[in-house]
């Protein structure tokens, strides 16, 4: 793949603190139009990563460019066309809405009828514009969100950044946020890189995506081959009503990788290409009465799940 068809391109990179390796060998390709999902648990190297493409942090080895631009020599230009969106929202909650963008509107340069223009447009896409006059202290969170989106859309960027942008949120504010993203992402033509552990967000969002724990990628490709594990099938047991101490035993077996469990059925990732004799086996051994076993399909999660219990250090 050509670095004129990637937005962002790391390359063995690795970033030390410390008594720490806070990212290690880290290489990911992103293509441009996309939503890449970089997904991991809290303390992965998520947002170091982000701080690192961003120039905020320079790597200890290894190297990284975004829309073409070093991190380390261009990093202002980065930053330029670059919209960011990290724990803090940056919003004035003493301020209305249209008094927040006007400010970083005037941090853009923007012109007085470009000022004008841009916010009426992001407003009126996202449903806020009847709302633009409110102080934005007694709005909700996840009203405030979408708001902090259009912040960062303000000077047209070719990529953003988002770093968990609907954690703490209400599942209806969520699909609410993901939907308005989705559509200002459509119109705007820019690139995503967003940061996540939620795996939902991820299947709905994005094109492509990353797993990496503890600073290290362990896997990367388009979600469809994500879900698609070699040698690994997943089969939905059903079975008489487990209780949870049955459930329990079942999530403690390593040769096992139990998903979606209720007391009547749950689905099982096996290393084999077939249901064996001796899956089963181990499956009755926990106190499962198994009624049938059939294959399933293939689910990120599965696959995040599998990853994640088999490079644990």
């Amino acid at each position: 793949m050509s670095d004129e068809n990637l937005m962002i391109r790391t390359t063995g990179l690795s970033l030390n603190f410390p008594n720490v390796a806070a990212l290690r060998d880290v290489s990911i390709n992103v293509e441009s139009g996309t939503v890449f999902g970089f997904l991991g648990p809290n303390g992965a190297g998520k947002t170091t990563t982000i701080k690192v493409l961003l120039g905020l942090l320079k790597p200890t080895t290894g190297s990284a460019l975004v829309m073409g631009y070093d991190t380390v020599t261009g990093s202002e230009k980065i930053r330029a066309n670059c919209g960011v969106l990290l724990e803090h929202n940056g919003l004035y909650e003493m301020l209305s809405a249209e008094e927040n963008l006007e400010y970083f509107a005037r941090i853009w340069a923007l012109s007085a009828n470009e000022r004008k223009a841009r916010i009426k447009e992001l407003l009126t896409h996202i449903g806020l514009w009847e709302r633009r006059k409110e102080k934005i202290g007694n709005w909700s969170k996840g009203m405030k969100q979408k708001l902090a989106i259009i912040r960062c859309l303000l000077h047209r960027p070719k990529l953003i950044f988002l770093d968990e942008p609907t954690s703490g949120l209400d599942p209806v504010a969520t699909v609410s946020l993901r939907d308005d993203l989705l559509g200002l992402v459509k119109n705007e033509g820019v690139s995503i890189f967003l940061t996540t552990h939620n795996l939902d967000e991820v299947e709905k969002m994005c094109d492509s995506a990353a797993i990496i724990n503890r600073g290290q990628v362990l896997a990367m490709g388009a979600l469809s081959d994500l879900k698609r594990t070699k040698d690994k099938e997943v089969y939905q047991i059903t079975c008489n009503p487990m209780s949870d101490e049955v459930i329990n035993r079942l999530n403690l077996r390593d040769d096992l990788t139990v998903m979606d469990c209720t007391a009547i059925g749950f689905k099982v990732r096996s290393q084999t290409s077939a249901p064996t004799s001796a899956m089963v086996q181990n499956i009755l051994a926990c106190g499962v009465e198994v009624n049938s076993v059939n294959k399933a399909e293939g689910s990120l999660e599965g696959f995040y799940l599998s990853i994640i219990k088999e490079k644990s250090w």
